[in-house]
């Protein structure tokens, strides 16, 4: 575990937030460590809680701390290593047709849309499903640092995906994406982490961070298919042993 004292973080608090109901392992309970005060963490600060294993969440920055449990293990892809792998390769040629437009902030119905739909289809009964405006603002429309919205389109300007990314002194970092659910046979998660490396690589920056990946959970194990890939473990960022992914 990387101790804080050790990071420029001095002005600084952390807190442990109450046990919550775990979103990707069933009957387990979380809890997450909160930076704060949320005014002090610029895009430099940022950059160095990130790469000490931290999120954020609107302007909430945070990491797991949950009791008795370290399933949650910060992720990032060391851009100049990677190789796609086959199925990579057919997402690449199946969305090479997607339109890309790289915007700041900004709430539009259409997007907000499609985030409902997606939140309908892939997350049902999560309570994102039903977000309210302000609640899909809050969550993904307020930034402290130096973020982007990324929309991607069909060539007849339909909106097939929406990926929210923060740009650090040494990569991207991978905040959230959501997808048009009704094309079935569509690669656009894959696609979307594919389009961030390219991304990384044309800024001559080294990582693209991709949360957490959890072995434990199907909708965050798909991670580990991005190889090499480093994980920070016991406060240090490493290739993972052979099982780990």
């Amino acid at each position: 575990m990387t101790h804080l004292k050790e990071l420029p973080f001095s002005a600084l608090q952390f807190y442990a937030t109450a046990p919550y109901p775990c979103s990707y392992l069933p009957a387990r309970q979380a809890r997450s460590q909160v930076a704060t005060p949320n005014h002090l963490i610029n895009a430099d600060v940022y950059g160095e809680l990130v790469r000490a294993g931290f999120r954020r969440s609107g302007v909430f920055t945070y990491r797991p701390h949950c009791d008795g449990c370290r399933a949650c293990v910060p992720m990032r892809v060391p851009v100049a290593r990677f190789e796609p792998n086959r199925s990579q390769r057919r997402a690449a040629r199946t969305h090479a047709g997607l339109r890309t437009l790289v915007a700041r902030l900004g709430f539009s119905p259409e997007h907000y849309q499609l985030y409902l739909d997606y939140q309908a289809s892939r997350h049902a009964g999560g309570g994102m499903d039903q977000d309210s405006r302000e609640q899909y603002a809050q969550f993904l429309l307020q930034s402290k640092v130096n973020t982007r919205l990324v929309e991607f389109r069909e060539a007849d300007g339909t909106l097939r995906m929406v990926s929210i990314i923060d740009i650090l002194d040494d990569g991207l970092s991978s905040v959230y994406t959501f997808y048009d659910p009704d094309q079935r046979r569509a690669s656009y998660g894959t696609y979307n982490v594919l389009w961030q490396i390219e991304q990384t690589r044309a800024l001559k920056l080294p990582h693209v961070y991709l949360g957490y990946w959890i072995g434990q959970s199907d909708k965050m194990a798909y991670k580990a298919q991005f190889a090499p890939h480093e994980l920070l473990l016991d406060g240090r960022w490493q290739r993972p042993a052979p099982s780990a992914g």
